[in-house]
């Protein structure tokens, strides 16, 4: 079940329905409630693989108690081991088998040897990644004695599986959101209005930016033998808003729908691209993984506190695992290499805690630097998008040493349907105008004309929400659902 669907139109009301006039009166009934909820959310996209996430569910509430109970460290270990080994296990087998058997089969024909690799024609569980590393988290936790193991199974699964972030996050941990689950909600109107406002704003990000972006991104990429440097570079930049829009739309949805419920989720996106360097945006970017891979990889590797070379190495592994949790493709793990390779001068340097600020905080405009700054580090991030998004590695050196010669200062091929890209182009840039003026928010509308006549706000709600059904009727999925 998409969140830009009919199904999902229908689903929401029914279930906030039953939440707050049915069930409010029994916090219990309220999760079960939720539970059924986000399985049959999820058993829409393939009911078979609810089995999967039932079982990562199970397993990591018995083995998160054994651990608990454990008097003595070799049977915590035990335990521990297990769950990570059977969780990294399932991941590998349906994310990555194929993935390593044809390199594999690659590597030994380097040396004259051939192959031929068994692989899998399974399809990838939805959201894997995600609820996989909801379960890490939590039993990583244990472990390290940061909390008690949850003994209510339905609160446990709740944390796991709660539809708003099931498929495509944010990545949540059992400190922030199994309390919220634990605690009695009341309902709360403005909380209400507010969730819809965001779930709005999300849905045009989705709709009206990432959709229309990705026409003309693919049509570019698809052919890009066709293409001069110049419409290559174009259609990098459209690749670039349409993932922004696409995955941060989702999250917005996400938070929306879970606020109507009286949940609060962790911020996954705040402006990144409005970032001065790429250490800034990293911490604006995808919040919740960049924040795990933190916790859970870079500090326990050593973090900064071995000196340069040991912040040299924690930065590039976390970097190129990150790019692999992202996708069983070489392009993954180059785009997740060049991030590394672009935030290295800060680290060398000590600066990436330069910009923890908004840029131009009080201000309407930014300073000429500021500009020159987020100009910079926005090119940066298209050039790695180009590899994210290609659907090989000799494909994205194709389009870059295209992009890179005498062509990028030719006049735009545009041929076909691209040349009525004007009206996403216009769209785009009243995208950016409005997501600047809201960069202190935590989404960009959430504040938008909220001094102004009641009047005024809600047309301007109606105008949005008018604009996201003109520009409704395909549903593509989003694009992290792969991840």
């Amino acid at each position: 079940m998409l969140f830009n669907s009919l199904s999902f139109a229908i689903f929401l009301p029914i279930v906030y329905f039953l939440y707050w006039f049915v069930t409010s009166k029994s916090l219990r009934l309220q999760n079960i409630l939720l539970l059924v909820s986000s399985y049959y959310f999820y058993a829409c996209w393939d009911w078979r693989f609810l089995f999967l996430l039932m079982f990562s569910t199970v397993l990591d509430y018995y083995t998160g108690i054994k651990m608990s109970d454990s008097t003595n460290q070799n049977s915590k270990k035990f335990w521990f081991w297990l769950s990570i080994s059977i969780n990294l296990g399932f991941l590998g087998v349906f994310k990555y088998y194929n993935f390593f058997a044809e390199s594999f089969a690659d590597a030994i024909s380097v040396f004259g040897f051939h192959a031929d690799p068994w692989v899998l024609s399974v399809v990838l569980p939805v959201g894997i990644s995600f609820y996989t590393f909801h379960g890490l988290s939590y039993v990583i936790d244990i472990y390290k004695d940061r909390i008690k193991a949850e003994k209510n199974f339905v609160d446990y699964s709740v944390f796991v599986s709660f539809f708003p972030l099931l498929v495509a996050g944010p990545i949540e941990r059992a400190t922030h959101l199994l309390p919220q689950i634990q605690r009695e909600r009341k309902f709360d109107y403005s909380k209400s209005v507010d969730g819809l406002r965001q779930i709005l704003w999300g849905l045009f990000k989705k709709i009206v930016i990432a959709d229309q972006c990705a026409e003309y991104a693919n049509l570019i990429f698809n052919d890009y033998t066709d293409y001069s440097g110049s419409t290559l570079l174009i259609g990098a930049i459209f690749f670039t808003f349409q993932i922004y829009g696409d995955f941060s739309g989702y999250s917005d949805i996400a938070l929306g729908t879970a606020r109507l419920f009286g949940i609060e989720l962790l911020q996954n996106f705040s402006f990144p691209y409005f970032s001065r360097d790429i250490a800034e945006f990293w911490r604006r970017w995808h919040i919740s993984l960049s924040t795990w891979f933190r916790d859970y990889l870079y500090i326990p590797l050593g973090g900064s506190k071995g000196g340069t070379w040991m912040r040299i190495r924690n930065t590039f592994i976390i970097f190129i695992v990150s790019g692999f949790w992202h996708g069983a493709n070489w392009t993954f793990i180059i785009w997740g290499f060049l991030n590394a390779l672009f935030i290295m001068p800060s680290i060398i340097f000590g600066t990436n805690r330069n910009n923890l600020e908004i840029v131009a905080k009080g201000r309407y405009f930014p300073t000429i630097k500021e500009l020159l700054q987020i100009s910079f580090t926005f090119l940066l991030t298209v050039f790695a998008w180009i590899f994210f998004r290609a659907k090989d590695i000799s494909q994205a050196i194709e389009i870059v040493l295209e992009i890179f010669s005498k062509t990028l200062f030719t006049v735009p091929s545009i041929k076909e349907s691209l040349s009525t890209s004007l009206h996403v182009v216009v769209l785009t840039i009243i995208f950016v105008i409005i997501e600047w003026s809201g960069r202190e928010s935590n989404y960009a509308i959430e504040n938008l004309l909220i001094s102004r006549n009641k009047i005024i706000r809600r047309f301007v709600y109606f105008l949005l929400g008018l604009i996201v059904l003109l520009f409704s009727g395909q549903k593509p999925d989003f694009i992290y659902f792969q991840f």
